[in-house]
Parts: C-alpha cells; structure tokens; sequence
C-alpha cells in the first residue's frame, strides 16, 4: 500500500471516528433540550402556583420541609 493510500485511510478512519462524535454529540443535546423544555415548562407552571396564591392563604408545614429531609 503506497504513503497516499495509507494516509487516505487513515483519514477516512478519522473521519468515521469524528462522524459517531458528532451523532453522539447531537444526541446528547437534543436530550438536554428536552430536560431543559421540562424544567422551564415546570417552573412557569410553580411560578403560576405561587403567583395564584392567595396572600392569606394557610400553608402547610409539609411545604416548608427542604427537599433532603
């Protein structure tokens, strides 16, 4: 095998080897995407929570545990 065509495939190896990144990497992305869509959709739906609230309303103390207890 001459020097070209050995460097040709050595290339096209590279090239292969770079083309699965990129589709592991698109994957990747497009799942954070979705977490980061459901987070915002979460939030504006607590934020419509908080903001419906009555002023007086009585609240549980079950609401004010923090999430590692």
């Amino acid at each position: 095998m001459s020097t070209t065509e050995t460097r040709i495939t050595d290339l096209e190896i590279k090239i292969s080897y770079a083309e699965d990144l990129i589709d592991e990497l698109n994957r990747t992305v497009f799942r954070q995407q979705q977490q980061i869509d459901l987070l915002v959709a979460e939030f504006k739906a607590l934020r419509d929570q908080v903001r419906n609230a009555e002023p007086g309303e009585p609240r549980s103390l079950r609401d004010e545990i923090p999430p590692h207890y």
